[in-house]
């Protein structure tokens, strides 16, 4: 069945191959249960193997087919060994949703080259590769698929964010620019830009930071992973089939709106 509340036929994906990174928490585990519940074969990966796993059984218990593969995709002998692992098993990879990631909170001034590298590293560097070796391997050999990057909203930047979000911002160009180079291989490349998520990463964010988030939201709350997690699992399937070059939002209206918030005072 498709997952509860979901607009989906539950054989929407029928036939297909997902693979998710960051698989296994928040969007990225919302993502394949519904890509699983709407009938796709989902392979999960990321770099610890619990959250994974309970991610596959999750899957399963509902009826769906779902593999693991604990990775670190920073190196690209791992990113290799994923793509292997996901075609031994099922033969092929329809469609790629590029939404591991990772960043900290830091005034612009305060980051150093070495904690840009590192968010560059996984946010952009890291999705590369995957994105290279998917297409290479499975997309243009199989005739084409879906890419999907997950970006950042708001679009205009985010304080406290400026090495992640100018690094969701380079994807959200990648995924424009590969729709225009790779559509004669018959792959559609999409961004979709989240905003603030209700999910189990905020947690570290503090109490005051997520309720400056929310004030910021036309719709006056957070979303859910399922509403991006859907829209992904759409795009996938057949009614998505003519939207290629371009970022969608997710963000209950925030970038529309701006960030609603005053900037940092001087001196803060």
């Amino acid at each position: 069945m498709a997952g509860p509340g979901s607009p989906l036929r539950p054989d929407a994906n029928a036939g297909r191959v997902a693979l998710v990174t960051g698989g296994g928490t928040g969007i990225g585990r919302a993502t394949a249960l519904e890509l699983a519940a709407t009938g796709a074969k989902v392979v999960v990966c990321g770099r610890r193997a619990e959250p994974l796993e309970e991610t596959t059984a999750l899957v399963e218990a509902d009826g769906g087919e779902a593999l693991a593969v604990a990775a670190d995709l920073r190196e690209e002998d791992e990113v290799e060994r994923v793509v292997e692992e996901a075609l031994e098993r099922f033969g092929t990879i329809d469609v790629l949703v590029n939404n591991a990631g990772g960043q900290f909170t830091a005034p612009a001034e305060e980051i150093g080259l070495k904690g840009w590298r590192a968010v560059q590293r996984l946010t952009v560097d890291a999705v590369w590769s995957v994105t290279h070796a998917v297409a290479t391997r499975a997309l243009i050999p199989g005739a084409g698929g879906l890419i999907v990057f997950v970006g950042f909203s708001p679009l205009r930047g985010i304080p406290g964010f400026a090495h992640a979000a100018a690094g969701r911002a380079a994807v959200a160009n990648l995924a424009s620019g590969l729709a225009l180079e790779w559509s004669r291989h018959g792959i559609r490349s999409v961004c979709v830009a989240p905003g603030t998520i209700a999910t189990e990463a905020l947690d570290g964010y503090g109490a005051d930071a997520v309720a400056a988030w929310e004030r910021s939201v036309p719709l006056g709350r957070l979303g859910r992973p399922e509403e991006v997690a859907t829209l992904i699992a759409f795009l996938a399937s057949d009614g998505g089939g003519y939207i290629t070059g371009t970022t969608i939002v997710v963000d209950g209206g925030a970038d529309a709106w701006g960030l609603a918030e005053p900037p940092p005072p001087a001196g803060a």
